[in-house]
């Protein structure tokens, strides 16, 4: 068989060591999962108590239109139904944008370190992608500019940035998006936006009307807590919709994901209450980090990325054997950062203990 000669050597996606995994390997009895970003507080209990009696006819195909999700967001955004379109994930939402607009010959223009599908969807497509390296943890947004041409088809901005956690002002980012060509699709991926609480963020969803060339990215997996029902979705002009729509894969988002979302949105009591003990986690790891005098970004997500001056996968390795699963920062562009998601307080004062450990035991010791 004759495949794409650009997947030959592209490496699949790497998920996280699961918990059961790493519990077998090194014959532990509990395991702290703080890798994946993932809501330590799970869903709101509106959630659990709806799917309990949610579906009993399975063999139905879901709602292909996803009906009663369209209504619950149209009101919750204030915006029109055909302006949303709704994936299995976000993830499934860039492979959608990718696959409809990048070609051999044509190019996008994304920020590294930054989400690793901006990237994979543009080799899968055959397309040239153009990185542009931090600055400070930020992305480079003049340097993106720049690498603009007339063959550029999507410009991808992540905001707050994964990993590193770092949010655009919203000055910054308007006069950005109308700096870029208005026949150049700009898709600003906010899987994290619910943490944010900066003063001089942007709810970009007010910027649809005056940009027709924007597209917001928004998921259920993180703040909701829905990350194993896997629904995104995004939101952007009625024209942007309708040219996505049929490359979207038909029942992409399943039955008990979409009546899982819809009672997600309900409860935003929950919602708030999770971004409260999530700037309380923080305040943890940032106090960890000033009194070891480890340097980090500050972060407007549920994770933080700290460098540890050591081989990222060392610090890995050592939290992995005493249970506490974070990701090294040497897969995502930091080598000597791990970054870790904000748990509970009990996970935060943990994985602290076990990371001074490590740094003691790094320390030259006083004869």
């Amino acid at each position: 068989m004759q495949w794409k000669e650009q997947i030959l050597d592209l490496p699949p996606y790497q998920p996280g060591k699961s918990t059961d995994a790493v519990k077998r390997e090194y014959g532990l009895e509990k395991i702290i999962k703080l890798a994946s970003n993932e809501n330590p507080y799970g869903c709101s209990k509106k959630v659990t108590e709806t799917l309990q009696n949610a579906v009993k006819a399975l063999e139905i195909y879901p709602d292909g239109h996803a009906t009663y999700l369209r209504e619950a967001m149209t009101k919750h955004l204030n915006v029109k139904p055909e302006q949303l379109i709704f994936g299995n994930g976000s993830d499934n939402i860039i492979q959608i944008i990718s696959r409809s607009l990048l070609t051999p010959g044509t190019n996008t223009v994304m920020a590294t370190p930054s989400f690793s599908q901006y990237k994979h969807n543009a080799v899968i497509e055959g397309a040239e992608f153009r990185e542009i390296p931090l600055i400070n943890g930020e992305h480079d947004l003049d340097g993106m500019l720049k690498a603009i041409d007339a063959n550029t088809k999507v410009v991808w901005v992540c905001t707050p940035n994964n990993p590193s956690g770092v949010y655009i002002p919203s000055d910054r980012l308007v006069s950005f998006i109308e700096r870029v060509p208005e026949n150049v699709l700009v898709v600003l991926d906010e899987a994290y936006f619910e943490y944010v609480t900066a003063d001089d963020s942007i709810n970009s969803i007010s910027l649809l009307d005056k940009f027709k060339n924007l597209i917001v990215l928004r998921t259920f997996s993180k703040i909701y807590g829905l990350a194993s029902l896997r629904v995104g979705y995004g939101v952007a002009n009625p024209e942007v919709i309708s040219a996505l729509e049929p490359v979207r894969e038909p029942f992409n988002v399943n039955t008990l994901a979409q009546i899982a979302a819809v009672a997600a949105i309900e409860d935003q009591e929950f919602i708030q209450a999770c971004k409260l003990k999530n700037q309380a986690g923080l305040a943890q790891f940032y106090q960890f980090c000033q009194e070891q005098s480890l340097e980090y970004f500050p972060s407007q997500g549920n994770f933080i990325l700290i460098d540890f001056k050591i081989d990222g996968n060392e610090v890995f390795q050592y939290l992995l054997e005493r249970g506490f699963i974070v990701r090294s920062g040497v897969a995502l562009g930091f080598p000597t950062a791990v970054r870790v998601t904000v748990g509970s307080k009990e996970q935060n004062d943990g994985v602290i203990a076990e990371m001074k450990q490590l740094l003691e035991a790094k320390r030259p010791q006083v004869r």
